[in-house]
């Protein structure tokens, strides 16, 4: 049978009638339904989790994390940022920011209860991101009416995240990986791209503007990687020594913000 919309009346359930990996959330005792998924939404989730995930104020983030409300309420948003300790077990509380995405075949009362459910508990920022009809963001907050943000323009979510993050950022590829990029820039102390271009032309005068330039990018490609504490082997540092290609080391330089291993970094043209 179908739930129905509010859940006025308590359900038999409780957090800990619920396992990881349950299809379920829970909301005021009853069990909420979650499918899976669709591939035009889980791009975007993976997306917007590294640009928010990677953002410098940032120091826990994750997705589908469980969450124990004060109300017996278990919600897991699609990305959430604080609170997302390394341990077991479903997280007491709250998410600080929490990003969710709906698609096509959205259920609207499903969402907008978990929306209510979050912001009672305690979460300062929700963000809608509408991938269905015109891409937008709903941004919900505590204490203030919900409004729409929409492409060109910048979401903020201050005292969570350090950097505005555009609304294309949260779908679209390309402004993803330039967001993170910046991002895992920062958390290395350059300020962007061009910082780190300009710092390689300072540092490379004496030996010529090309060496420079490849030696900035070589040198900010080792501080990602050892940011991410990925293990390099001697066949990679030696890629990244001897290669020429300031292109190559560009697309290096972006596959460290979002892979999961030293090996995923190089794949294409290492070992």
């Amino acid at each position: 049978m179908a739930t129905s919309y509010p859940l006025h009346a308590p359900g038999p359930y409780k957090a800990e009638d619920l396992r990881s990996g349950d299809p379920y959330e829970l909301s005021n005792g009853h069990r909420i339904e979650c499918f899976p998924t669709g591939g035009s939404g889980s791009t975007p989730n993976r997306l917007g989790a590294s640009v928010v995930g990677w953002d410098p104020a940032v120091t826990e983030a994750g997705v589908d994390t469980g969450y124990k409300t004060a109300a017996g309420d278990v919600r897991a948003p699609d990305v959430a940022v604080g609170n997302v300790p390394n341990r077991p077990g479903w997280v007491p509380g709250v998410p600080d920011l929490a990003i969710e995405y709906a698609d096509i075949g959205q259920d609207e009362p499903k969402l907008q209860l978990k929306i209510a459910d979050l912001l009672a508990g305690g979460t300062r920022y929700l963000w809608v991101v509408r991938l269905a009809g015109p891409r937008r963001v709903e941004v919900h907050e505590q204490g203030r009416p919900m409004y729409v943000v929409g492409p060109g323009h910048t979401l903020t979510a201050p005292g969570v995240l350090k950097n505005p993050v555009r609304v294309e950022a949260l779908y679209d590829c390309d402004e993803a990986e330039r967001a993170t990029l910046t991002n895992l820039l920062q958390r290395r102390g350059y300020s962007d791209l061009e910082d780190v271009l300009a710092k390689g032309r300072q540092d490379g005068l004496a030996d010529g503007l090309a060496e420079g330039l490849l030696r900035g990018k070589r040198e900010a490609l080792r501080d990602v990687l050892a940011g991410r504490r990925f293990e390099t082997t001697a066949e990679m540092d030696a890629a990244i020594e001897t290669c020429v290609d300031p292109a190559v080391l560009r697309r290096w330089l972006v596959a460290a913000g979002v892979a999961a291993t030293a090996a995923q970094v190089f794949a294409e043209t290492v070992g």
